[in-house]
């Protein structure tokens, strides 16, 4: 049986990982994708697996926000389109959701990375530590939250990066639940720029964010 849940998942050129996040939920609730103006076939191919398809400028801030307005679900569960959900994230998210005292926190996943490298293991007990004790979780682990709470919150803001990173500071550590269940992410960045690079480019950019520097600033800076 679906879930009272709306799955926004902003894509852009997003052909290669999409069709297994697709497939991950399929048949969860009612899955919109957000095409940011992909060249690759990605509207076509969410299309072909059932799932709606919006089209919005692209950016994941101002997708993820298209998405939410068009769904009429209670819950609303945002998800990457590199990040596909493990076993038991049914019932995890059913579990959630049917808790009343979950109207007004969010729930994110456990963050795995589809690569066997021992700096993937490192870096998941990192990100665990990070989400857990500094309420940080970051879109590529997933965020399911009541619409009704969203809304108050006002929603994703229309940022070219630091989308994630706004929200949940807007939601507060104390509304913020860890879910039993995985969320498999795409290393290919991670692989491509390095196990140290990478992650000392990520926390930069949070780290001028926190400071106060504009988004597109830090765009502009890191790409």
């Amino acid at each position: 049986m679906p879930l009272p849940l709306d799955i926004v998942i902003p894509g852009l050129n997003a052909a290669r990982t999409v069709p297994r996040t697709l497939a991950s939920v399929a048949g969860a609730g009612q899955v919109i994708v957000v095409d940011g103006g992909s060249a690759d076939g990605t509207a076509a191919l969410a299309r072909a697996a059932g799932a709606a398809v919006v089209d919005a400028p692209p950016g994941r801030g101002t997708q993820l926000a298209a998405g939410a307005a068009v769904g009429r679900a209670p819950w609303i569960l945002f998800l990457h389109a590199d990040t596909r959900l493990g076993a038991g994230w049914e019932a995890a998210a059913g579990g959630h959701m049917e808790d009343p005292r979950n109207g007004e926190r969010a729930g994110y996943f456990r963050l795995r990375f589809d690569s066997d490298a021992p700096a993937a293991r490192r870096w998941e007990r990192t990100v665990a530590w990070r989400s857990r004790v500094l309420g940080l979780p970051y879109g590529d682990q997933g965020l399911l939250i009541a619409r009704a709470f969203y809304e108050r919150l006002g929603g994703f803001r229309p940022l070219p990066l630091m989308e994630d990173v706004d929200l949940v500071r807007r939601i507060g550590r104390r509304r913020l639940v860890g879910l039993a269940a995985d969320a498999l992410t795409s290393a290919e960045r991670y692989e491509r720029d390095g196990w140290l690079l990478r992650p000392a480019r990520n926390l930069m950019c949070l780290s001028l964010y926190l400071g106060g520097v504009s988004p597109r600033l830090i765009r502009r800076l890191y790409g």
